[in-house]
């Protein structure tokens, strides 16, 4: 829409919430209501099923393979993930400032971790800040004040003197920083892939997890119990069989690692939801993966054995409410996405969005 002075009447069906449908919300100056505006000249409507606009929890606007990229990719990243439903972006760090993103309505919107924090040699070159874990407590308030409210840590990497995956941190490092952190009113996540940095991680405070590849019935009731969120990236553990066969020859111990974490994945997820651990949908676009991978991650979900119903949650109404983020409120920005059929029967029509509604106007 190339004008918000028009009107757009969305009718079909409105998934408010899992089980909250209305026939129809109206988009006056951007925003949303459900009650007809009056004297309203130039309708539009679009007809489908409507959900909130999609959230990707695990993406990287602004990171290549090599690091940071220019600001033209960026935009390229961005409107990728827009046109494929995702509106709302967590950036589980990046090393590119991506505020000016901010003043451009037709881009999703951005919630940032700042840039990763890693030991020293022990992530990938060019991503994150690497430094020693006297220097943690400091990154940690540093990044905070950059980011959106989510500071991101490397929890773990290969250990090229062990030849495996291992923890970067010591445990009173990651409690001192986790402290800061929340003193300074911010989250914490980390990338994990291995078993042996959660427990650590998670009695220190840890708000969040990416990948938890190896989570463990020893790991899952405390994640459970203290209310710690994962955010599996299915499409992105899919290549590690790639990745492991590449190292076979220089570090067979972290091929034979990786496979092993690749085998039990969808147990793993699956076992973490029966739990009662909170599930979101990160695809870890950027780097290496492409951008667009929402839907795709939320079928890796459902095939996972999470139902559909709750895998379609953890990229709308349940991840918004976790980000803090509206839905499709009354009065809230009018970002959304309508669906020819209903995405609950079927997941796999996320892939194939009729209209991309951001900020009221018709992006896609």
């Amino acid at each position: 829409m190339s004008d918000q002075a028009a009107v757009l009447h969305v009718k079909g069906r409105v998934l408010v919430g899992p089980e909250e449908t209305r026939d129809e919300l109206w988009v006056v100056g951007g925003r949303i209501s459900y009650d007809r505006p009056s004297g309203a000249r130039d309708i539009r409507t679009v007809e489908g099923w409507a959900l909130p606009g999609l959230v990707d929890a695990h993406c990287h606007v602004g990171l290549g393979p090599h690091g940071p990229v220019p600001e033209v990719t960026a935009e390229k990243q961005a409107l990728t993930d827009r046109d494929a439903g995702a509106l709302l972006i967590r950036d589980a760090g990046s090393p590119s400032d991506t505020h000016w993103t901010d003043a451009r309505e037709d881009l999703p919107k951005i919630i940032r971790a700042g840039r990763h924090i890693a030991r020293t040699r022990r992530y990938i070159r060019g991503y994150a800040h690497e430094i020693e874990p006297d220097d943690l407590v400091s990154y940690v308030a540093q990044e905070a004040r950059r980011g959106d409210g989510w500071v991101k840590l490397v929890g773990d990497w290969l250990d090229r003197g062990t030849g495996d995956l291992s923890a970067c941190w010591p445990r009173e490092a990651v409690e001192a920083a986790i402290t800061e952190a929340h003193r300074l009113g911010v989250r914490v996540t980390a990338h994990c892939f291995a078993e042996d940095s959660l427990r650590d991680l998670v009695e220190a405070g840890i708000d969040c997890v990416e990948h938890a590849t190896g989570l463990t019935d020893d790991t899952i009731p405390l994640f459970a119990s203290r209310g710690v969120a994962i955010v599996p990236t299915l499409v992105n553990i899919a290549t590690f069989p790639t990745l492991a066969e590449a190292g076979d020859a220089k570090f067979p111990a972290w091929s034979s690692h990786m496979r092993r974490l690749h085998a039990r994945r969808y147990d793993t997820v699956r076992s973490a939801y029966d739990a009662g651990i909170p599930v979101y949908v990160g695809t870890d676009a950027g780097g290496t993966l492409p951008h667009g991978l929402v839907a795709a991650e939320v079928a890796e979900l459902v095939t996972a054995g999470i139902p559909a119903v709750a895998a379609l949650s953890a990229t709308t109404w349940g991840a918004r409410e976790w980000l803090g983020r509206p839905g499709l409120e009354e009065g809230a920005a009018a970002d959304l996405v309508v669906y020819e059929r209903d995405p609950r029967t079927d997941v796999r029509v996320l892939g194939a969005p009729v209209r991309v509604v951001l900020n009221g106007r018709v992006a896609a």
